[in-house]
């Protein structure tokens, strides 16, 4: 077998894209929001919305992910705003994972919107792995409708680093050839997971680019930074320490985590978060029949510092309120007010009966589930039957309980309440 090769593939600015082909898909005649300033975010009248993506017209106003809607509105006061749509970004997310695991041998998804892709051995198969990478980024383009960006390198890191190049719709290569010309000039926070905090202690000493980080002292470094710095020097001489190593053993366990542009500072901002990755997460435990028995929330800090707590449930479950409740149950004792970079929520499939045990001592938490269950259910009908616009998740940020259900019915006035 020959020298190592990944691709890295990361759809562009995926929740912005996959919304503008939904709304295209319910109107035709509709603009595109991909070509003018928009974001996709979360509850904006109740003050607490964020920003989930954006569009490439938007980021010139300076627009950034997990900034609050109305500083974006300051930015860009014509700035459209559209609601998620998780459900539906699961169903594009399984297309594009598809559409990989057609060419690739191994293909390990990352998160809901990017994954590597091991091309090791596959030359004669395929002739040139670059030629071939813009060749998977034309089909997607062309059977799914959005755009990627393609990194190619020798290790996972770099191919990561290299897709973050020029964007939309780029194939970019990062060999080790390559590093000082392509990836040393860039600034010291264009290294992956080197947030802003990170970034101001080493131009504090005197470290700008990767290139100084790459021939900066390591023990330095380690003195200064601690193992954020060892791994800050790994990456800036392009060694990958193994933090894109996410691999899960297939079907065992359920997990999304996003990394945000800008710290998350505010319990708001993280509970938003939170609701979408166990919106993402409970709908695929559902499309696979299962239920998680173990709920787990964990995060990276600016400082590379990871940490996570799980918590083992009563009760086996799919519902998408007991799993969120759980994680910002999780996520109040695990976080100590630091700049967070990376959040995730993960389920542990439960090998146990995959019905509930009902317990007579605590009727009604078993009735409240089996009502769960029921809308749950219902939601899970309603959006494939009329479309996932048809049903929206109320916000919950800044909520102790949770908000309420609303389902609308498309050309129906009026709504109906779940309970």
């Amino acid at each position: 077998m020959g020298e190592p090769l990944f691709y890295h593939v990361d759809v562009n600015s995926a929740y912005l894209s996959w919304s503008a082909l939904k709304r295209l898909e319910d109107d035709p005649e509709s603009v595109d929001i991909r070509t003018i300033p928009s974001v996709v975010g979360g509850d904006e009248a109740s003050r607490h919305g964020i920003v989930l993506a954006k569009s490439m017209p938007a980021k010139k106003y300076g627009i950034v992910t997990a900034e609050p809607l109305s500083s974006a509105r300051r930015k860009c006061p014509s700035l459209l705003s559209v609601p998620p749509d998780f459900h539906y970004y699961v169903e594009k997310s399984r297309a594009f994972i598809g559409l990989l695991e057609k060419y690739a041998p191994s293909v390990e998804q990352y998160s809901i919107d990017e994954a590597f892709c091991d091309m090791t051995g596959t030359e004669g198969l395929y002739g040139s792995l670059i030629d071939f990478a813009a060749t998977i980024k034309d089909e997607i383009h062309a059977e799914l409708g959005f755009t990627v960006n393609v990194g190619v390198a020798h290790n996972r890191f770099l191919a990561k680093m290299a897709s973050d190049f020029t964007k939309p719709d780029r194939v970019h290569t990062l060999f080790e050839e390559e590093i000082p010309g392509k990836m040393w000039p860039l600034p010291i926070g264009d290294l992956f997971f080197v947030g802003k905090k990170s970034a101001e202690k080493l131009m504090g000493l005197g470290i700008n680019t990767i290139g100084d980080a790459a021939h900066s002292d390591i023990t330095m470094l380690e003195k200064r930074l601690g193992k954020a710095g060892v791994s800050i020097w790994n990456h800036a001489n392009g060694i990958d320490d193994g933090i894109t190593d996410r691999k899960e053993p297939k079907r065992k366990s359920y997990s999304n985590e996003t990394t945000t542009g800008e710290d998350v500072t505010s319990e708001d901002a993280a509970r938003i978060i939170l609701l979408s990755l166990c919106e993402t997460v409970a709908a695929r435990i559902r499309a696979d029949k299962a239920k998680v028995g173990v709920v787990s929330v964990y995060f990276r800090d600016s400082n590379f510092r990871n940490r996570s707590i799980q918590k083992t449930l009563k009760s086996p479950t799919d519902a998408t309120v007991i799993i969120f409740e759980e994680a910002v149950a999780l996520f109040k004792k695990l976080w100590k007010k630091e700049p967070m970079r990376l959040i995730g929520v993960s389920g542990v499939k439960s090998e146990e009966n995959e019905y509930e045990q009902l317990s007579l001592f605590e009727a009604g938490a078993d009735l409240r589930s089996e009502k769960l269950r029921k809308l749950d259910k219902a939601v899970d009908f309603i959006r494939s039957k009329y479309g996932r616009e048809t049903i929206k998740r109320a916000s919950l940020a800044g909520k102790e309980t949770l908000g309420k259900l609303s389902l609308e019915k498309k050309g129906i006035k009026g709504k109906e309440k779940g309970s």
